[in-house]
């Protein structure tokens, strides 16, 4: 079974079971099977077949959802790429991704004219109307075409191409530690396995109503409030853009049953003035992922809305869920849970043997969710996995119930709002910047995204200021990524080799808390 055939197979036995809900408007399973089967044939035609690679830039829209799976149906690599993405972030994907086809919003069509000469394995560029009323557009550049149009030119009935366990289905382009993404290929049982035991161990049901309000292109909302749902027979209450005021408004009209968020959206929906308890008095669970949920924060929320909040595990190597606190006995506060089903977690020392309960070591996992390996990266793909288990680089320790509990980040990677930010990232930019001689990246609290950036920078030109690298950098890295604080220095902390101590720096930004 793949995703595809799972979404036919409900299709066929509940046709007029609603899939989601849109801007308030329904639509039922069978028109959604239709329509991915009339997409999977219009992309056929337009001559792209099993094995090629499409990438998606899009918010959370039916779109996604029928170009997604109308392109697995047609055995098509689908890789998901956030919107707001710089050109250069975007061109560097679609090119190392080696994609043959774009499906993005109309407000990426001011790009198109710069990127397609730099991409020459692009065939074509398939846009979205953002705009109801236009769904049909006529374009300049003769590579573009209408989503709507080749939506309309599929067949309904076109048969789905013969798909194995292996095949890849999405490729997730993650930050890597050398300032390049990586692209981590999941196949169709990887996506499949970890949708249905996530749908397993949170008891969905085809009663239930998700929220879908994370954003698509990240793989927790992929596979916990996408993938899962549909697998369940359940319906999706599509938030396009999160937003706490609309969260409690479809809540409460759709009477929706299941939340999934990263902290920063608890945060926000606690804080709301106009957020009120009785809105959620149907949530029969609330899933928080992608980073820490502070534990006063989570008993705040439970206490609030009267709701519970099992907060789990992930990464993107892993489809990307290994643990989830558990439903049917006592959840552990500041604990990312359990084992969720056919998914095994371990913690080893140094030498890759098994910790003790309350030793802290590395956080392995091994399941049918962990990856085929990175794409067109050997040596990294057998760094990462080893005899079957996949290292995920994160410190973490096991309780004496089997409850997991995570000591410290990833390497040195920064999570904002839920978001990957590795500090080599915003470094390599700033040591492009003419009057910088060296920079150093690191995370900070941050009230509002969980995490922010700051770096430290030792200076060539004494006249450069802040706001000049606070510009530079947001010409050149995304939203989410640009630093927070910028603080100059004489000279960073090195050892004897002429390694920078980021640990140092990290200190130092304690002290000054502290202080505060």
């Amino acid at each position: 079974m793949n995703l595809p055939s799972s979404l036919s197979s409900t299709a066929s036995k509940n046709a007029d079971k609603v899939a989601y809900y849109f801007t308030d408007e329904p639509t039922t399973y069978g028109e959604l099977d239709g329509a991915v089967a009339k997409f999977a044939n219009g992309l056929k035609q337009l001559g792209l077949k099993k094995g090629d690679h499409i990438a998606l830039l899009l918010g959370n829209s039916p779109h996604f959802v029928i170009a997604l799976y109308g392109a697995m149906r047609m055995g098509i690599t689908v890789i998901p790429i956030n919107p707001i993405y710089t050109p250069a972030e975007i061109r560097y994907i679609l090119d190392n991704g080696d994609v043959k086809a774009v499906i993005a919003l109309d407000l990426f069509v001011p790009f198109v004219d710069g990127l397609d000469a730099q991409l020459p394995k692009v065939a074509h560029y398939l846009i979205c109307s953002t705009n109801p009323a236009h769904v049909k557009s006529d374009f300049s550049h003769p590579k573009m075409k209408s989503f709507a149009e080749i939506l309309e030119t599929g067949v309904p009935q076109a048969e789905a191409v013969q798909l194995e366990d292996d095949d890849v289905a999405v490729i997730l382009y993650t930050s890597g530690t050398t300032g390049k993404p990586k692209g981590a290929m999941l196949t169709h049982k990887n996506l499949y396995s970890n949708a249905s035991d996530i749908g397993g161990y949170l008891k969905m049901s085809s009663c239930d109503r998700v929220i879908t309000a994370l954003p698509m292109f990240h793989v927790f909302c992929l596979s916990v409030a996408v993938n899962a749902p549909l697998i369940s027979g359940a319906t999706m209450l599509i938030v396009p853009k999160f937003s706490p005021r609309e969260v409690f408004r479809i809540a409460k009209k759709y009477e929706a049953t299941v939340f999934a968020g990263v902290p920063t959206m608890y945060n926000y929906l606690y804080q709301f003035p106009d957020g009120d308890p009785k809105d959620f008095a149907s949530l029969r669970l609330c899933i928080s992922g992608g980073s820490s949920l502070p534990v006063a924060l989570l008993k705040n929320f439970e206490k609030k809305f009267n709701v519970l909040i099992s907060e789990g595990y992930g990464l993107s190597e892993a489809s990307p869920v290994t643990c989830f606190n558990p439903l049917d006995r006592p959840r552990k506060p500041g604990s990312i849970g359990t084992n969720i089903v056919h998914v095994e977690n371990k913690i080893v020392n140094e030498l890759g043997q098994e910790a003790p309960a309350g030793e802290v070591g590395e956080l392995i996992v091994r399941g049918p969710n962990v990856m085929k390996g990175y794409y067109k990266m050997p040596e990294e793909t057998a760094a990462a996995i080893r005899n079957g288990w996949l290292y995920t680089g994160d410190l973490a320790k096991m309780d004496e119930d089997g409850y997991f509990y995570i000591v410290d980040r990833k390497k040195d990677m920064v999570l904002v709002g839920g978001f990957n930010v590795y500090p080599r990232e915003v470094e390599e930019v700033l040591y492009n910047h003419p009057d910088i001689a060296e920079a150093a990246a690191l995370g900070i609290p941050d009230p509002d995204q969980g995490e922010a950036v700051k770096v430290y920078v030792v200076a060539k030109n004494k006249n450069v200021t802040e706001q000049d690298l606070f510009e530079y950098c947001k010409e050149r890295l995304a939203k989410y990524k640009v630093p927070k604080e910028i603080e100059f220095l004489e000279e960073l902390p090195k050892n004897t080799t002429g390694k920078i101590l980021r640990r140092q720096l990290k200190e130092q930004v304690q002290k000054q808390q502290s202080r505060n």
